[in-house]
Order: C-alpha cells, then sequence, then structure tokens
C-alpha cells in the first residue's frame, strides 16, 4: 500500500472512529479530549461533531492552522505528562478522547502510549471513550465501528 492510501485509510478510519465515538457517548457527563492538536484538523472535526462540549487540546507546540486554533484556556501546551496532571487537577473528566500523539517511529510511539496510560486514565470518565492509533493498555479494549479495519484505529473503554 502507498503512503498516501494509507494516510487516506487512516484517515477516513480516523473521521468515521470520531462520529461514531461521538454518537455513542450521547449526554453522557464529561469533556472531550484531543491529545496531539497538529494541524488541528481533528479539533475542527471534533467542534464541529460535538458544539456543545467543552473541548481540550494538548500538544508540545501551537503550530496550528489559524482556523484550527483552540481558545487558549482550552490548549494545554507542554508535555504530555504534566498537562494530563494539569487537568486531572481540575477535577474534570473526560467522557471522550482521541489519542494522536507520535512521530511516526512506531516502536517510540507504542512505548509513549503506553507509559501515558495511567496519566490518561487519570483524566477518564468511568465508561469514557478512547480513540487511538496506536495501542494503549489498561483500558478494555472494544470494537469500532464497521467502516474501520480492526488494526487500523484502536477504540477503548475507560
Amino acid at each position: 500500500m502507498s503512503r498516501l492510501d494509507s494516510m487516506l485509510r487512516r484517515l477516513t478510519a480516523q473521521r468515521d472512529g470520531l462520529n461514531w465515538a461521538a454518537a455513542r457517548i450521547g449526554d453522557a457527563p464529561g469533556d472531550i479530549l484531543d491529545m496531539g492538536l497538529g494541524n488541528g484538523r481533528t479539533y475542527d472535526h471534533l467542534r464541529e461533531i460535538l458544539p456543545d462540549r467543552k473541548i481540550w487540546v494538548m500538544d508540545r507546540v501551537l503550530q496550528c492552522h489559524p482556523d484550527s486554533t483552540p481558545p487558549s484556556e482550552d490548549f494545554l501546551q507542554g508535555e504530555a505528562e504534566p498537562m494530563l496532571r494539569k487537568l486531572a487537577d481540575t477535577g474534570r473528566k473526560v467522557a471522550m478522547a482521541h489519542y494522536d500523539f507520535g512521530r511516526g517511529i512506531k516502536n517510540e510511539d507504542v512505548a509513549e502510549a503506553a507509559r501515558l496510560c495511567p496519566s490518561i486514565s487519570r483524566v477518564m470518565q468511568p465508561g469514557g471513550l478512547l480513540i487511538s492509533g496506536q495501542p494503549l493498555v489498561g483500558f478494555e479494549q472494544i470494537k469500532g465501528p464497521e467502516t474501520v479495519a480492526p488494526d487500523r484505529y484502536l477504540f477503548y473503554l475507560a
């Protein structure tokens, strides 16, 4: 598979997974968390499909498209562990989280995800949903939407 085809498959899976999760959480209490702002495409999509939810966004740096810049009070800038601790200290809980940290080096990205899972767990609402391109540990893996291949995007219950 070409890198272009792989990227299209990943983005389609991501969109389908986010839409599926947003519908599944319904009116469940909790905020939304986007881990890894990047260009801001996912954050922009989350704003569209969950307009009445508070959406926390975290990344090391703010370098997204101007149209996808979160409000400063919702952007947690810095390394993930301190930012997750800061979010946990607010007492707010997350009903749905999207994990998209990584540099594209699979073994390093998998190790980072595993290391961050205890910190992610502290901010999740019990029964909350996690959508991730990396395997996560300490959460119950569930089947996502039919349109997403099981190895392309992963879905978890907190």
